[in-house]
């Protein structure tokens, strides 16, 4: 009937809207006109660093709205009145066929720092999805040591995924189809996707944000490292070689890190249970010093709000063995036949702006001032954990 049915994205490390799996090289999350629109404009030398946009599709509900619910992507067309009752149809087709429910995680346990999230969760559609795991992962509270239970995706993605449900339940009481944009999966090259979210540069809140929000975005950055840094964490996982499993982080473990605990978090997400991984540091450095040239051209361009993701190949087969032998005389501990699989990528456009873009009526002279401060400091953290670290 060419509809997708859509599956949480297993590996979402922060970010509040939901990212959506669509098929191995594709990921979906809701349209905001103005999102869409940067990505059909962006300069030929900053498509190396974002994801390929793919176009948009339409998502609708199918299911029970007081038991379950499934989302499917059907092709976008101009003139959505007419498709409409065609997709509904097909919709209580399809809704008949669907025999199979999994029940929302109940395994994650109530947190002071998601109560709301966790207690709704509980009253919330059940999930839909045959979530494509072959990894568990945990949360761990840093300061009491108490890990949740094992689940198999990413506990923000859940988080994300039934938000998103409730809000689009609330938002469509008629079942109208969504737009969606499709977007390039960044992880796929990567079988065990190491992921650090990097919220970038000292401001976050748009032009044309009220009073009240830009002043609750102003607070968010001084008291946290965007102020002090021009950065700061908003989600990860890394992958433990010892476990098996990944380790999360959140956004809400992010914001209340002082500068050296930002140094921390990065070197964690640089260790995989068994040691730093050294080999990572040159190829992630090249990757940012590239990134910075190319924003250092963009005239008039302000990236506000937008994340910037630092990805590695977590399971690496030098690793493996606990027994390895070390290294004899003239051999070097890391071959270097292999280099390490990397990538840095800016994601979540919706609140960027440049010169002639829509009609945007404040314009900014000369780069991202803000977002450049905050690549200068992650270049210098890692240039120092290199340095410190020398086979």
């Amino acid at each position: 009937d060419g509809g997708v049915s859509l599956e949480p994205f297993i590996h979402q490390v922060g970010g509040h809207t939901s990212m959506m799996w669509y098929d191995d090289h594709t990921v979906c999350k809701p349209l905001i006109s103005r999102e869409q629109r940067f990505y059909e404009s962006l300069p030929p030398e900053m498509k190396e660093f974002t994801s390929e946009y793919k176009g948009v599709v339409l998502v609708c509900f199918e299911g029970d709205s007081d038991d379950s619910i499934n989302l499917v992507a059907y092709p976008y067309v101009d003139n959505m009145e007419d498709v409409t009752e065609e997709l509904e149809e097909q919709a209580e087709q399809r809704e008949e066929r669907a025999e199979q429910r999994i029940r929302c995680f109940s395994s994650i346990k109530n947190s002071a720092k998601f109560p709301d999230v966790y207690d709704n969760m509980q009253h919330s559609p059940r999930l839909d999805p045959k979530v494509r795991s072959d990894v568990l992962f945990q949360m761990l509270d840093t300061n009491s040591g108490v890990a949740s239970e094992k689940i198999s995706l990413n506990p923000w993605s859940l988080v994300c995924h039934k938000q998103q449900l409730n809000r689009m339940r609330s938002e469509s009481k008629d079942r109208k189809p969504f737009k969606c944009l499709l977007l390039e999966n960044i992880v796929h090259p990567f079988s065990f996707p190491c992921i650090l979210d990097l919220k970038m540069g000292t401001r976050q809140h748009s032009d044309d944000a009220s009073e009240e929000k830009a002043a609750r975005q102003i607070k968010k950055c001084e008291q946290s490292t965007s102020a002090k840094l021009g950065v700061r964490l908003c989600g990860m996982q890394v992958y433990q070689l010892r476990t098996g499993l990944y380790l999360c982080k959140n956004k809400y473990y992010g914001r209340d890190l002082s500068k050296e605990g930002f140094r921390q978090a990065l070197r964690q997400f640089l260790d995989n249970g068994k040691g730093l991984r050294r080999d990572l540091f040159e190829p992630i450095l090249n990757k940012l010093r590239s990134l910075k040239v190319v924003l250092e051209r963009q005239e008039s361009y302000r990236f506000y709000s937008s994340s910037l993701l630092i990805i590695y190949e977590g399971k690496v087969s030098r690793w493996e063995s606990e027994t390895a032998p070390p290294p004899g005389p003239g051999q070097s501990a890391a071959p270097a036949d292999q280099p390490p699989l990397v990538d840095v990528r800016m994601i979540d456009f919706a609140h960027s702006t440049f010169r002639g873009f829509l009609d945007d009526k404040v314009v900014h002279k000369g780069p991202d001032h803000g977002y450049l401060f905050g690549l200068e400091n992650l270049i210098h953290i890692l240039e120092d954990f290199r340095d410190e670290n020398l086979p």
